[in-house]
């Protein structure tokens, strides 16, 4: 594997847009991807988000384009307008650093955009497309753009597209392609479906999966009990014990982060909001507030753990914790990135211990807190109770065996015993803390 940016066989202007882009060491997904797109190769990548894999296809992309050829070459999806103007933004300062702005021209295709605008600009093909696979495919079928020159079909964020139901879309796409087209197909977990799916396009694809960290050494987990609270009411609590850049507040689906961020904003706390339920102009105004930093705290749903890049993240806060450990891992992503510290802040109810157990055991480590009166305090694990109790009931049991059962019952017996169980399991904990010491 490749450990520096030098050991990649790139054109002198790709060189220059890696200098520029302040790359030196390769992550472990560009490492293997890079290699195998420079060699025409299908590949499907499993990481999670931050891991650098728009890097990882785009920077090989660039390195095969043919600049006098004027049709589209390359066609890059994205499950939301919002991710896909991401990937268009990283294209044009690649663009820019390559100092290629008189000669390759790439267009970002997505609804919400005025539509004769945009096929005005496409009566010349774009060397790049980057879109959302329904804005591309109703152009396709109109005949504004054809993508059967195209040479690669990257799908970023695979899973998500099945999720938010656009893969029969891109099907459409790799149907109205060239049947040898290279597929980049990136995602952070393959349900069967996508299995399927993958089977049916790419032959001898590269499978390159990354281990997410769970832990990395920036990040801390740390729990609160929800112990009949609101969780708006522990979300403030919160928010007077920490300063964050920035805070994600996930909630569990549209109608939750309505009432939770509705409820935040009754108790004086100024929230954004961002969800699958908002219209494009809504969650557009919502990001530029971000960028111009009028949000500490924003509540959103998972749509914003994938298909929304928000830089800057300090603080996760769950105030639903997720029923699924893949779903912990994205939002926890969005914070510790680019050598950032972070801090990942979970309510828990005891309908959440399996999640939390299964995350244990994949090697997380929770720390446990409550906060009052805008302070922390560490406390006792969930389980501790549960420990301290079965610890119990065990020395009752130990010493009730060790009493002298009276042959013959005489009055005041059940005292006697008593007393005697009760003076074993005294002698017994002193034993157990002797040893401890």
């Amino acid at each position: 594997m490749a450990k520096h940016f030098d050991e990649f066989s790139f054109r002198p202007a790709i060189k220059k847009v890696v200098e520029r882009l302040n790359f030196y060491e390769p992550t472990p997904i560009q490492s293997q991807v890079i290699p195998a797109v420079l060699k025409g190769t299908s590949v499907i990548g499993q990481s999670q988000t931050g891991s650098g894999k728009t890097h990882a296809y785009l920077l090989p992309l660039f390195n095969q384009i043919d600049v006098n050829n004027h049709e589209i070459q390359f066609v890059i999806t994205a499950p939301t307008r919002e991710l896909a103007m991401q990937i268009y933004d990283e294209v044009k300062k690649i663009i820019d650093y390559a100092g290629m702005s008189g000669s390759l021209n790439a267009k970002l295709l997505v609804g919400g955009t005025d539509r004769q605008k945009m096929m005005a600009k496409l009566k010349t093909p774009p060397h790049f497309i980057v879109g959302t696979p329904g804005r591309i495919l109703d152009l396709v079928k109109e005949g504004t753009i054809s993508i059967y020159g195209a040479s690669a079909f990257v799908i970023d964020e695979a899973d998500l597209m099945l999720e938010l139901g656009f893969i029969h879309d891109v099907d459409q796409l790799l149907v109205r392609s060239k049947n040898d087209i290279q597929i980049l197909a990136f995602s952070a977990t393959i349900p069967e479906q996508l299995e399927h799916f993958y089977r049916k396009y790419l032959e001898n694809p590269l499978h390159v999966k990354i281990d997410d960290q769970l832990s990395p050494e920036k990040l801390e987990h740390r729990l609160i009990p929800l112990k009949h609270r609101e969780d708006a009411d522990v979300i403030v609590e919160i928010s007077k014990a920490i300063q964050p850049y920035l805070a994600i507040i996930f909630a569990n689906g549209k109608e939750a982060a309505d009432t939770l961020a509705s409820s935040l904003q009754q108790k004086g706390l100024e929230v954004g909001i961002i969800h699958g339920g908002l219209s494009p102009r809504e969650r557009k105004r919502t990001l530029k507030e971000i960028q111009n930093l009028r949000y500490q705290y924003i509540v959103a749903t998972d749509l914003a753990s994938r298909g929304i890049d928000i830089k800057g993240v300090s603080h996760v806060i769950n105030a639903q914790l997720p029923k699924e450990e893949d779903f912990y891992v994205h939002r926890s992503g969005r914070t510790a990135r680019a050598g950032m510290e972070g801090t990942v802040i979970s309510l828990y109810d005891e309908h959440d211990v399996r999640l939390i157990e299964t995350l244990q055991q994949k090697g997380l480590i929770f720390t446990f807190w409550d906060v009052k009166h805008g302070e922390w305090k560490e406390t006792k694990s969930w389980n501790e109770r549960n420990r301290r109790r079965k610890t119990t009931n065990n020395a009752d049991s130990e010493a009730w065996k060790r009493v002298k059962k009276a042959k013959k019952v005489k009055p005041g017996y059940k005292k006697k015993m008593k007393e005697q169980q009760e003076k074993i399991k005294k002698q017994m904990n002193q034993k157990s803390k002797k040893k401890r010491k």
